[in-house]
């Protein structure tokens, strides 16, 4: 395992990316430390969308079922 510091990982990215192909490297800051491994994809594999897919909205839609909740928040407590 190899530790560096966020200033050494962000000045040479690529070298530590290749490190974690083999083995595990960790980036420290202040408050955190991450753990950067390297998984090999393999190109065959696709992933295929799940049902929570098929359930998401749009942001628009989100928004306007915020502004609907809101205005019936204060509808709401408006009559107390």
């Amino acid at each position: 395992m190899v530790t560096v510091t966020t200033k050494e990982f962000n000045a040479n990215s690529q070298k530590y990316f290749s490190m974690a192909v083999n083995s595990e490297v960790c980036i420290r800051d202040d408050n955190y430390m991450f753990q950067l491994t390297g998984n090999r994809i393999e190109p065959d594999v696709i992933l295929q969308p799940d049902d929570a897919f098929y359930r998401s909205i749009t942001a628009d839609e989100l928004l306007k079922g915020i502004y609907e909740d809101i205005d019936e928040f204060f509808a709401n407590n408006k009559e107390q």
